[in-house]
C-alpha cells in the first residue's frame, strides 16, 4: 500500500495496512537540524545531506518512511514595514519585530499595542500580492511531487490566522482584553485582516489547488488548560471570518482542510469542525481534557486527528520502551477504523532522544 492510498483510507475512517506516518512533512512536524543531528550520527549517516526537503535530510525522510511532502509556505507580502534590522533582529510585513533569541524568533514588539480605532485605520498594512515566480516555483514542486506519486503533496498555508495576528501585532494581554472589552477594535481589526487573507487565497490556491491533497492552517486557540477564548467569542469573532476562508479555500483545491492548534480545544472542536475543519493537528495530549480516548470517543466520525506523539512532556524524558508502549497505544486508539495520522505534536526540538526517534519509528513498522 502507497502513502496516497494509506491516506486516502484513514480520511475515509477505514483501517490500513499501518497508520499514515507524518514527520516533516509539514512546517510544523519537522525537526530542527541539532535534533537530525543527532539522528543521523545515531543512525551512521555520515557527512552532511547531499539533499534535503524543506530543511529536513532527504536520508532522514527516506529512513522515516513519512508519507506526506509539503510545498508553499507563509507569504511576505510587499509592505512599508519589513527590514532587517540586523542579522539578529528584523520587522515582518505586518510591523511585527522579532529579535532572534535562544536560536528562536521572539516577538519583541507589537505594533498595535494600546491602538485607538483611528490608530489602526492609520496604520499601513502589507499589500495582497503574492510574487509570481515564486508561485511558479511551488507549481512546479506540486506538479512534480503529484506526478511521481510516492507522497502525498501538502500545501502549506500562506497567511497567518486573525487571532493570533491580533494578539501578535497588539500583544496577547492588550488583544485577550479587548476581545471582552472593545468588540468594535476586534472586528474592524479582523475586516482588515480578513481581505488581506482572502486576496491571498485566492491567488495562492487558484494555482496550486490543482495539485495538491490538503492545505494547512494554523491560528492556536487553545491554552494549556484550556481555550484562550470563550466558545461565545469563539462564535462571534472568529467562526464568521475562519467560515469563509475555508469555504473558498476549498472551492479553489479539491484537497482537505487540515487546521493547526495548540493547546486544549475540546470545548471549541465543535464548532472548528463546523467551520469546515476536516484535520485537526497537532493533538497536544499534554494539555487538559485532550486525552485521545475521549477525542476518539466524542469527535473520532467527524475528523482526523494529525499528530498526538507528545513533544512537550513525554518524547524528551521517555525511555525507548516507554515510547514504543505510548506509539502503539496512539495507533491503537486514534488509528481505530482510521482517522488518524501519526506525527510529532510540534516541531521536534534538540532535547529530544534519537534513540525516542528510533523506538517510534522502529514500532510503526511492526
Amino acid at each position: 500500500m502507497n502513502a496516497r492510498q494509506r491516506f486516502t483510507l484513514a480520511m475515509r475512517h477505514q483501517s490500513a495496512d499501518r497508520v499514515p506516518l507524518d514527520i516533516g512533512g509539514t512546517s510544523l512536524t519537522g525537526m530542527r537540524p541539532g535534533c537530525q543531528a543527532r539522528l543521523r550520527e545515531l543512525l551512521g549517516f555520515t557527512g552532511q545531506p547531499a539533499a534535503a526537503w524543506r530543511g529536513i535530510d532527504a536520508r532522514l525522510l527516506e529512513w522515516i518512511g513519512s508519507d506526506f511532502r509539503s510545498v508553499g509556505a507563509i507569504v511576505s507580502l510587499p509592505s512599508p514595514h519589513s527590514q532587517a534590522l540586523s542579522a539578529t533582529a528584523r520587522v515582518d510585513c505586518w510591523g511585527i519585530r522579532r529579535d532572534l533569541i535562544g536560536g528562536d524568533w521572539q516577538i519583541t514588539r507589537h505594533p498595535l499595542r494600546d491602538a485607538t480605532v483611528d490608530d489602526l485605520a492609520a496604520f499601513p498594512g502589507p499589500e495582497p500580492r503574492i510574487d509570481e515566480s515564486l508561485l511558479a516555483t511551488w507549481e512546479r514542486q506540486a506538479k512534480q511531487l503529484r506526478a511521481e506519486g510516492h507522497h502525498v503533496v501538502v500545501g502549506e498555508h500562506p497567511v497567518f490566522g486573525i487571532l493570533e495576528l491580533g494578539c501578535w501585532m497588539c500583544g496577547y494581554d492588550d488583544f485577550l482584553m479587548r476581545l471582552a472589552a472593545d468588540a468594535d477594535f476586534v472586528l474592524r481589526f479582523f475586516e482588515r485582516v480578513f481581505a488581506i487573507q482572502m486576496a491571498v487565497v485566492e491567488q495562492y490556491y487558484a494555482v496550486l489547488g490543482p495539485h495538491i491533497d490538503l492545505t494547512t492552517s494554523g491560528d492556536d486557540f487553545g491554552g494549556q488548560n484550556g481555550p484562550l477564548i470563550s466558545p461565545r467569542m469563539f462564535a462571534r469573532f472568529i467562526a464568521p471570518y475562519f467560515t469563509a476562508r475555508i469555504a473558498r479555500t476549498k472551492q479553489l483545491t479539491a484537497g482537505y482542510f487540515w487546521h493547526h492548534s495548540c493547546g486544549s480545544v475540546v470545548d471549541l472542536l465543535d464548532q472548528i469542525i463546523g467551520c469546515g475543519v476536516d484535520i485537526l493537528n497537532p493533538v497536544q495530549t499534554s494539555a487538559a481534557k485532550m486525552a485521545p480516548a475521549h477525542l476518539k470517543a466524542d469527535f473520532g466520525g467527524r475528523v482526523l486527528f494529525w499528530g498526538g506523539v507528545d513533544v512537550q512532556r513525554f518524547l524528551p524524558f521517555a525511555t525507548p520502551d516507554q515510547v514504543r508502549e505510548r506509539v502503539a497505544e496512539l495507533a491503537r486508539i486514534l488509528g481505530r477504523d482510521g482517522g488518524y495520522v501519526m506525527a510529532p505534536a510540534h516541531e521536534m526540538q534538540d532535547d529530544i532522544p534519537p534513540e525516542n526517534i528510533v523506538a517510534w519509528i522502529e514500532t510503526v513498522r511492526k
